[in-house]
This record gives C-alpha cells, structure tokens and sequence, in this order.
C-alpha cells in the first residue's frame, strides 16, 4: 500500500470528523473556548512576570511571547491530530476494540493515529499563529522564505518528538490494566517546554535538556527565527525525533506481539 492510499484513508478520516463535528457544534464551540482561555491564561501570565522583570534567563517578553507562542502550537496540532485518537488506544486495548483497527486497511499504527482530528485544537492553532507573528513583528525581526521553511521544518520534527512521547506512554498499556496516569505526565513533562533552556542549571539542565526532549521541542524553533539557523541545533532536534519516535514504534509493534483480541 502506497502514500496514495494511506492518503485517500485520511482524508476519508478527515471528512468523518468534519461531519461528527458539525453534529455537535455545542461541543466545538465549548472545547474552543477553552481552549482559547487556557491560551489567553498563558499569555496574560506572561504580561504579569513582565511587568515586575525585563528578562527571564537573558529571553525579553517578546522573545518569551514567541516560544510561548510555539509551545501552543505545538500542542494545538498534537491535540487536533492524534491526541484523541491515541489517549483512546489505551481504552481500546483494554476492551478489544483494538481488533476494529487490526481489520482495516493499513498499517495497524497508521489507523490508530489518524483516525479522527479535533478541529478546536486545529482552529486554535491559528490563535497560536498570530501570537508567533505578533512576536516576531515586535522584536523587528524580518525572516525570509528559508527561515520560514526552517522553522516549519524543526516545528515537524519537535511535533514528532511530541508524538512519540504519547505513543510510548500509551503503548505500554499493552502490559499494564491502565496508562492514564502516565499519559497525563506528558502534560507535566512538556510543561518546561514554556521556559528558555538557559533557566536550567545542573542536574535540571541534564534531566530536562539533554536527557528528555521537553525544553528543546519549542526553544530551537524559536531560537532559530530569534538568532538564526543553527545546523548544530536542527541535527540534535533531528535526531532527537528520529530516536525518541524509534523507541515508540519499537514498544508500540512489542506490544501488538502481546494483545489477545477480544476474540481469543
């Protein structure tokens, strides 16, 4: 099965969820407007600590309000894309559903990830959009079709990084009755992706810079688009996303060896 088909399979994906979410406009409305105050909470925040400081780790407001902004863009085309779909792997494992996907058409992680997106997440990360451009514009920065490129580039591999991070907290549901709790660490987790990874020292710099991908997901964007493109920075990122998405693929495919069907 070729790039075409997996295609023609999401897009399929992509008009079911369109038409789910127009049967309950209430709901989408609601989720939008959460969302979007959890957004403005982190904003107004922002406002707050920059009022009583100029700089926080060497960062100005305008360059905090741009990693902020890339934070919640990350997370927005994570949430629209393949939260729902793996935070309910875990529940679908427990009860067999799980067997509904092995039967489709596709590779069985393929169908599990894409199954359906959220769209309140998908039109709020035009929200987050506008909060990197503002930035951008006020720090008197000027970046060129190959710093835009650049950006979008390491925001892919950041949001792989995030992906992966998922997946491997979901997957180990394959051993364990649940994974709820460990899949709420990834909101702990990515909680230092707010904060410039110069505020880290010691063995928080180790543990949150180098050794877990939390910091580096949304400052390399942002530091590219501040301070140019660094090849050193976009290979770790890279990297970084390559292996951390490996290791998830490798649990999640370890774990299909272990599920028993709802039928067996």
């Amino acid at each position: 099965m070729g790039f075409a088909h997996y295609f023609r399979v999401w897009l399929s994906s992509v008009r079911y969820s369109i038409v789910r979410t127009m049967m309950f406009r209430m709901d989408f409305i609601m989720w939008s407007l959460v969302e979007l105050f959890w957004m403005g909470v982190n904003l107004l925040l922002i406002g707050v600590i920059y009022s009583h400081t100029d700089s926080i780790a060497g960062w100005n407001q305008y360059q905090m309000l741009l990693l902020i902004g890339t934070s919640m863009l990350l997370q927005r085309l994570l949430m629209g894309f393949f939260w729902s779909n793996l935070f309910e792997l875990g529940r679908n494992i427990r009860t067999g559903h799980f067997d509904f996907f092995l039967a489709q058409p596709g590779n069985p992680l393929f169908m599990v990830s894409t199954r359906k997106i959220d769209l309140d997440s998908l039109l709020n990360s035009f929200v987050a959009i506008a909060v990197i451009v503002y930035a951008v514009n006020k720090l008197g920065l000027h970046p060129g079709a190959a710093d835009i490129v650049l950006y979008g580039v390491m925001l892919g591999c950041a949001l792989v990084i995030h992906y992966a991070v998922v997946l491997l907290s979901v997957a180990v549901t394959f051993w364990l009755i649940g994974s709820e709790g460990i899949v709420g660490s990834y909101f702990t987790l990515f909680e230092f992706a707010r904060l410039p990874r110069e505020a880290f020292r010691g063995l928080k710099r180790v543990l949150f810079v180098w050794a877990l991908p939390a910091v580096i997901c949304s400052n390399i964007p942002a530091a590219t688009l501040i301070g140019g493109f660094n090849p050193g920075n976009m290979l770790w990122l890279a990297l970084t996303a390559a292996a951390w998405l490996g290791l998830a693929v490798l649990v999640f495919q370890r774990g299909l060896g272990r599920y028993s069907s709802a039928s067996s």
